[in-house]
């Protein structure tokens, strides 16, 4: 069985049939599971199996949310790695600059579970709506923003995008599982992620090279609107795709198992009882503590990254949008190769460990090797982190 888990900036699907127990009215493996008042008890159906089918359209959707969720987190780092440009145009401090990659990750907190929720309740179509619309509205609120009396206004469209990414996240498990195959849920999965991680790597270059340290305020605040109408003109023709291409979900189901939740009551699922049970997982809480740890140490990276770099390299704003795409591509490759090494070997525990040492390693030389003036070494030894990062972000 996968259990989706959205966190931070991540939906993984997790294996967790070693330690979950089926519960009354759960589907899984095309078996239907229900409770005795003395014993569990597993019935496999009796009828004629259900009629499935895959639908080419599976791809669209799955490609159209990758693009959203691309264009979403684009904006995440899109003002901190140009975090000396914006103090200078806005007229504030460094922190100030930095809440705005900051807020993605404060808003999710108290965000997550009520639109978890309403994912169960209202389904696909009503949350991509809902986050493809605010993410448009963000991008348009910033547009408005190019000037340097206007930062609240700026802050408030970064805002508007980081309620939209709340109800990005928890999508790419839904929607693999809804429209894919059985042997494909992993791959449709996986392509989510993928948007998003292009997002931030796009992030990390496009920005800088935008928007020019220059001198004159005027000719800076051009090309601020010149970034934020090009990122307008995506959102908005994104949006106008998901009204008319997204779909709730295929009128023939993938798997015979999405084939008998359909005929499940909503009655019989409790969304509070499966967030106890979640909760009372040792396993599941070992996951959620190790995951938030590294996860932390990428975005606390990644925002000040530019910070750290000009701190040590005046002027080299376009090198620093280049480590951060180099972090996010080497994490890309290295999750890949990883994947299919699972795949094939599956030591999650051993691939794990390793994992961590690397982290550690690279973490320790890039502290060492900030301050001597070599960009190579300094994109090498932030690769080893961003392994981690993804690596733990598309398979686990």
């Amino acid at each position: 069985m996968f259990i989706a888990i959205s966190f931070g900036f991540g939906t993984f699907p997790v294996r967790f049939s070693t330690y979950y127990t089926p519960v009354d009215g759960e589907v899984n493996d095309n078996k239907y599971f229900t409770k005795t008042a003395d014993a569990e008890v597993t019935f496999e159906h009796q009828n004629a199996p259900p009629e499935t089918r895959l639908y080419k359209k599976r791809w669209i959707i799955v490609l159209l949310f990758s693009s959203y969720s691309l264009c979403n987190s684009y904006q995440w780092i899109q003002y901190g790695i140009i975090n000396n440009i914006f103090m200078r145009f806005y007229g504030v401090d460094s922190f100030t600059i930095d809440w705005m990659s900051m807020i993605y990750m404060l808003t999710y907190i108290p965000l997550i579970f009520p639109v978890s929720w309403l994912l169960d309740k209202k389904g696909l179509r009503v949350i991509a709506l809902v986050a493809a619309a605010l993410n448009c509205t963000g991008t348009w609120i910033k547009v408005a923003s190019a000037r340097p009396d206007l930062f609240p206004v700026t802050f408030l469209g970064q805002f508007t995008c980081s309620v939209a990414q709340v109800f990005i996240l928890g999508m790419p498990s839904r929607i693999a599982s809804v429209w894919f195959g059985s042997e494909e849920v992993s791959t449709a999965c996986s392509i989510g992620v993928f948007g998003n991680q292009l997002g931030i790597a796009i992030g990390f270059l496009v920005p800088p090279i935008l928007v020019p340290n220059v001198d004159d305020l005027d000719e800076l605040a051009a090309h601020i609107r010149v970034m934020f109408y090009i990122t307008a003109g995506v959102a908005t023709f994104l949006f106008v795709l998901v009204v008319i291409v997204f779909q709730e979900r295929p009128e023939i189901p993938p798997t015979h198992a999405q084939a008998a939740a359909r005929r499940i009551s909503p009655e019989s699922y409790s969304y509070t009882a499966s967030i106890l049970r979640l909760l009372h997982n040792k396993a599941f809480i070992l996951l959620v503590i190790t995951y938030g740890l590294n996860v932390g140490c990428f975005y606390g990276v990644s925002t000040l990254l530019n910070r750290m770099i000009i701190e040590h390299y005046p002027g080299e704003e376009v090198n620093a949008g280049r480590i951060g795409l180099t972090i996010v591509i080497a994490g890309m490759v290295g999750s890949l190769i990883c994947g299919i090494w699972l795949d094939q070997s599956k030591t999650y525990k051993q691939t794990t460990l390793a994992v961590y040492l690397m982290s550690l390693v690279g973490l320790v030389l890039y502290a060492f090797t900030l301050d001597l003036g070599h960009f190579p070494l300094i994109n090498t030894t932030l690769s080893f982190k961003s392994l981690e990062f993804v690596l733990f972000y598309k398979w686990f």
